[in-house]
């Protein structure tokens, strides 16, 4: 059994957050096939698979935070040669069968998603610190989630806007110079 684990992410980043896991257990894996993807505070990445075989077990969900050199999982190894012409064979006779199908499920969960899917750190840092709400944010990453630079602009945006307390002290400021 070959094991996933979270690689070094730089030098002062210490644990990351599991954004999605691409593969469930039991789906036949290759060699660097993206397998889970990381969201620090500073980058998101992909974790590539370290062996070829069928994914046997995931120790870290969905929203988890994980330290460096954490096990996130298992491949089992030289397991995929019987697993992948499996799944090769039933796609390559029903090609408009079996496109159609997946496509169709795959919006609904991406609608599901974004309410119940976990924020990024950078994008709960940004949150907090501006005020702007991350839940009013349209995320344009994967499933529909807030990304870090879905959060800038709608910073930006907010900051651009003109509020009426400004409005009012240019209103007041007004009023007092034409008194004086």
């Amino acid at each position: 059994m070959a094991q996933i684990r979270v690689p070094t992410l730089g030098e002062s980043v210490t644990e990351a957050t599991i954004g999605k896991w691409f593969k469930k257990p039991g789906d036949a894996v290759a060699v660097d096939e993206p397998l889970v993807e990381l969201e620090t505070d500073k980058v998101t990445i992909e974790v590539p698979a370290p062996a070829a075989g069928v994914l046997a077990d995931i120790a870290a969900k969905d929203g988890d935070t994980v330290a460096v050199g954490a096990v996130l999982g298992e491949i089992k190894e030289g397991a995929a040669a019987k697993a992948a012409p499996a799944t090769t064979a039933p796609g390559a006779t029903t090609p408009p069968v079996g496109a159609p199908s997946p496509a169709a499920p795959k919006p609904a969960p991406a609608a599901a998603k974004p309410a119940e899917a976990p924020l990024a750190p950078s994008v709960r840092k940004l949150a907090a610190e501006s005020g702007v709400d991350a839940a009013s944010v349209a995320g344009s990453g994967k499933d529909g989630r807030v990304t870090k630079g879905d959060m800038l602009a709608a910073i930006e945006r907010a900051a651009s806007q003109p509020t009426p307390v400004p409005q009012s002290a240019a209103a007041a400021q007004r009023a007092k110079s034409a008194c004086g």
